[in-house]
């Protein structure tokens, strides 16, 4: 078979397996987020046994990366997508990580009272999720213009963390029994704007894999 064909069909089960990782991350982020509204800690407790899962499947798309790097010697743009998929995977697992953060604070949220600033941890979530759709697609079409859009998302998370933040402290004030739950809500919250802030780094390794040059978003 001809080398450029075989490195091109490696390279395609490396997209293929990315997307696989990426979606497996945004369904158990979405999983997270139910857990949270319903009140259910069987589904919180799915998304954090698929944790290792999510952990395999990078080690195995970054060894198999390695391989193609080794055996094909690829320079010029192939190079660069292939040191992109390891940035990728990198921070696709951290998201996967403060999905499971979302997921243990709905176990120990549930049963408890409602609680208003809950909603803005859904909507940090719900913009998460779709940050993380468009970045991957932007991968797959290799289109920066894209990745700069989706990583302009994460000022809508920026926003909602920075009312809740408000909005707790304010109720800590004036309920200092809540002080235990209140500093739970805002460990979660930040874990989500953790989780953006990776979704930009995909973004940015988008850009420099399609364009070859460093760009900072979101500053």
């Amino acid at each position: 078979m001809n080398t450029r064909i075989l490195f091109l069909e490696e390279l395609n089960r490396l997209r293929h397996d990315l997307l696989a990782m990426a979606a497996r991350v945004e369904e158990d982020l979405g999983k997270a987020l139910s857990a949270l509204r319903s009140n259910d800690a069987e589904l919180a407790k799915e998304v954090r046994a698929s944790d290792a899962v999510v952990n395999a499947m990078q080690l195995k798309i970054e060894d198999e990366a390695a391989i193609v790097i080794a055996t094909q010697q690829p320079v010029a743009r192939d190079l660069r997508e292939l040191v992109t998929i390891f940035k990728l995977t990198s921070n696709i697992e951290r998201i996967g990580d403060h999905a499971v953060h979302l997921a243990k604070a709905a176990i120990k949220l549930s049963g408890e009272a409602s609680f208003r600033p809950l909603e803005h941890i859904e909507r940090m979530a719900e913009t998460g999720q779709e940050m993380l759709r468009a970045a991957i697609s932007a991968f797959l079409a290799q289109d920066a213009e894209a990745a700069r859009k989706a990583a302009a998302l994460d000022d809508q998370i920026d926003a909602e963390h920075k009312a809740l933040t408000e909005e707790v402290l304010s109720l800590m004030k004036e309920h200092p029994e809540m002080v235990k739950k209140a500093v739970r809500i805002l460990n979660t919250s930040g874990h989500l704007e953790r989780l953006g802030d990776h979704i930009t780094n995909i973004c940015e390794a988008i850009i420099y894999m399609t364009e070859g040059k460093h760009e900072e978003l979101n500053q």
